[in-house]
C-alpha cells in the first residue's frame, strides 16, 4: 500500500506527522506522492481561518486528481469541526487530536483487504532515519496541550490541557533517535514552557534541558559532532534567565529562540490576555542579544486584533523596526468561534488589517536582511540538508554551499554572501 502525509501548521503537528511516517513504514507501507497514494493523511491546523481554508482546498485537490484515494484527516481543524471535515470529498475518517496515537490501527480497520499494509505492526523503530519525509532534523514532541487563557486562541479546546512526557521517556526516545543517525533534534510542545508541571513529582523545562545538555555531551562522538538540540516556540514568560544562560553557555543548544510577542501595545496585550508587558519582552530579547550576538530571535505577531487603533499599530511597528528580532511570522487576526476575542467589539476592517499586515511583513524583510548582512564573514557550525549543497546553521540560517557533501554532515562554514545566503567550507 502507498501512503502520503501532508502537514499544516506548527512543529507539534510536524512531530506527530513524523510519527505517522514511522508507523506506516514500519507496517510495510511505501511512501509516495498524494497523487499516487492509496491513503493520504492530512494533518490540519486551525490557528486561523486561512489555515482551515488551506486544508479544505488541499483535500479537494487531492480528491480531484486522485479519485480513488482514501483521505484520513486529523489535527486541530479536524478536532474543531469534525462534521465539516467529514463532508469533504474522499474523507474516510476524521481522527481528533486525542486519537492521533491510534491513527494507524484506525486506518487498518477502515481499509479493504487489498489496500491493507504489509506484515509490519508499525512498532519497528529502525525505519526512521535522516531523510524520511524529507527531514534531516528530528522534531520531538515532549509536551502537548495548553491551559493559557489567551483570548484569541482556540488551541486549548483542540489540544486539551497540558500533558508532559516523563523525562525518562524523553531520554529513551533521544537515545533511539540519536542511534538512528539524527544529529539535530528540535524540541516542541503546544506550550513547551509548561513542561513538567503536570508530572508527579513535578519537573520543569529547565530540568529537561539540563538533562539533555548532559545527553548531548555524553554522545559517543561528542559535541559538536554529536546531537544539537533546537528549542522551538517558547512563550516569553517561560524564557527564564536560567534558560537563557544555559543556551548561551552550552554547545548542546542552538542559539535560536522563537518568542511569540503578538503585540507591543500593553493595552492590546491585556485584551489578548497575554501575561507580560512589552517592557518585559524588550528586556528579554535585549539580554539574549547581549549574551548571544549571533542568535536568531524570531517572533509571532497578530495584527488587526479587535480594538487595535492606529496608535496601537504604530506602537507595534515602531518597536519591531528598532528591535533586535531577526524575523517575524505575521498573522492577520481572524475570529475563532468559541474564543473570547470573537465576541469583542470594534473589529478592525479587513482592508486595514491586510494593509497593516503588509507593512509588518516589510518590517520582517528588513529585520532578516539586517541580520543576514551582519553574519557575513562569520564562521558557523552547520548541518547539511537536502542534497548536501544546503546547510542550516545553529542560528537558523539556510545557506547554500558548494556541492559534494551528503545530507546530515556537520561542517564549519563562513558566510560569504547575504542576498542570497551563501557560504564556503572552512
Amino acid at each position: 500500500m502507498k501512503y502520503s502525509v501532508i502537514t499544516f501548521g506548527c512543529r507539534v503537528n510536524q512531530a506527530d506527522s513524523l510519527g505517522f511516517e514511522e508507523e506506516f513504514l514500519g507496517a510495510g507501507a511505501r511512501a509516495s506522492t498524494p497523487e499516487d497514494s492509496d491513503v493520504v493523511v492530512v494533518n490540519t491546523c486551525s490557528v486561523t481561518a486561512s489555515a482551515d481554508q488551506a486544508a479544505r482546498q488541499t483535500i479537494r485537490r487531492i480528491a480531484r486528481v486522485n479519485p480513488d484515494v482514501k483521505i484520513i484527516v486529523t489535527g486541530c481543524y479536524a478536532t474543531r469541526r469534525p462534521d465539516e471535515v467529514a463532508a469533504l470529498p474522499n474523507v474516510l475518517r476524521v481522527v481528533p487530536n486525542d486519537d492521533k496515537p491510534h491513527l494507524l490501527s484506525l486506518v487498518r480497520h477502515d481499509l479493504s483487504t487489498a489496500e491493507r499494509f504489509g506484515d509490519g505492526d508499525g512498532s519497528c523503530g529502525s525505519v526512521i532515519e535522516p531523510g524520511v519525509a524529507g527531514r534531516t532534523a528530528f522534531t520531538l514532541r515532549v509536551q502537548t496541550g495548553c491551559d493559557e487563557p489567551c483570548s484569541y486562541c482556540i488551541i486549548p479546546s483542540t489540544r486539551g490541557g497540558p500533558v508532559s512526557a516523563p523525562l525518562e521517556n524523553v531520554l529513551q526516545e533521544m537515545n533511539r533517535v540519536a542511534a538512528a543517525g539524527f544529529k539535530e533534534i528540535a524540541l516542541t510542545g503546544v506550550h513547551l514552557g509548561s513542561y513538567g508541571r503536570d508530572l508527579h513529582p513535578q519537573s520543569s523545562l529547565i530540568e529537561l534541558l539540563q538533562a539533555l545538555e548532559g545527553f548531548g555531551r555524553g554522545c559517543p562522538s561528542g559535541r559538536p559532532n554529536g546531537v544539537l538540540f533546537r528549542i522551538s516556540s517558547l512563550e516569553p514568560m517561560d524564557c527564564t534567565p536560567e534558560l537563557v544562560d544555559l543556551v548561551a553557555t552550552a554547545e548542546t543548544f542552538a542559539p535560536h529562540f522563537h518568542l511569540p510577542l503578538q503585540h507591543a501595545s500593553n493595552r492590546v496585550l491585556a485584551a489578548m490576555r497575554r501575561p507580560y508587558r512589552i517592557e518585559y519582552f524588550a528586556a528579554l530579547v535585549e539580554r539574549i542579544r547581549a549574551l548571544m550576538p549571533h542568535a536568531s530571535i524570531g517572533s509571532d505577531i497578530i495584527v488587526g486584533f479587535p480594538g487595535e487603533t492606529d496608535a496601537d499599530f504604530e506602537c507595534l511597528s515602531a518597536y519591531l523596526e528598532a528591535s533586535p528580532l531577526t524575523h517575524l511570522h505575521v498573522f492577520p487576526y481572524s475570529d475563532r468561534p468559541g474564543t473570547v476575542a470573537a465576541q469583542l467589539p470594534d473589529k478592525v476592517h479587513g482592508l486595514k488589517v491586510r494593509e497593516r499586515a503588509g507593512r509588518l511583513r516589510a518590517v520582517s524583510e528588513g529585520l532578516s536582511k539586517r541580520f543576514h548582512e551582519s553574519q557575513v564573514g562569520a564562521v558557523q557550525r552547520a548541518l547539511t540538508i537536502d542534497d548536501g549543497s544546503l546547510v542550516v546553521t545553529g542560528n537558523y540560517l539556510k545557506v547554500r554551499i558548494p556541492p559534494g557533501l551528503p545530507r546530515n554532515v556537520w561542517v564549519d562554514i563562513r558566510l560569504t554572501g547575504a542576498h542570497p545566503l551563501a557560504g564556503e567550507l572552512v
